[in-house]
């Protein structure tokens, strides 16, 4: 799916990134953890730039615990791997993106959010789709969708 910014400027230099996520799933309520970018007003998943040297899924690690303190992760599946180019401005290049993002079981713990995040919400997956700002996110949440098992319903107390 492609996902666009800023369109690209043929007149510039190109550039190829890789980066790597997760989309971090509670099992006991089948919720997933989205976070929202505040210079950007639109929600997404913990996602950054793979370092030399460096695996994607060592990257996805990294990146999920430095956007939201959480380190109790199990990687289960690749979900995804989405595209995207935009032109950045502020390094007078196009990014050509490439981004992979991991299904990662986890318990809910106390967040500690980056900076560049105003909040996090842990959502059903589904009622979440519609919020997202890109075909890509939505992408994530889909291929989640489709092979995840769903945690029984709840049943009334007493029954």
């Amino acid at each position: 799916m492609t996902r666009r910014g800023e369109p690209i400027r043929t007149d510039a230099p190109a550039v190829a990134e890789l980066a790597a996520g997760g989309l971090l799933y509670d099992p006991a309520t089948g919720e997933v953890l989205a976070l929202h970018v505040a210079a950007e007003d639109r929600w997404g998943f913990p996602k950054g730039h793979v370092e030399p040297g460096e695996s994607a899924r060592e990257a996805a690690r990294r990146e999920i615990a430095e956007e939201t303190g959480i380190e109790t992760l199990v990687f289960e599946r690749e979900l995804a791997e989405v595209h995207y180019r935009f032109y950045n401005p502020s390094r007078e290049r196009n990014v050509f993106k490439t981004v992979v993002y991991w299904q990662v079981r986890t318990a809910r713990a106390p967040l500690r959010l980056e900076t560049i995040f105003d909040r996090a919400e842990w959502a059903e997956p589904r009622a979440l789709v519609d919020r997202l700002a890109y075909d890509t996110d939505r992408t994530v949440v889909q291929e989640f969708l489709r092979e995840t098992p769903r945690p029984p319903p709840a049943r009334p107390a007493g029954k």
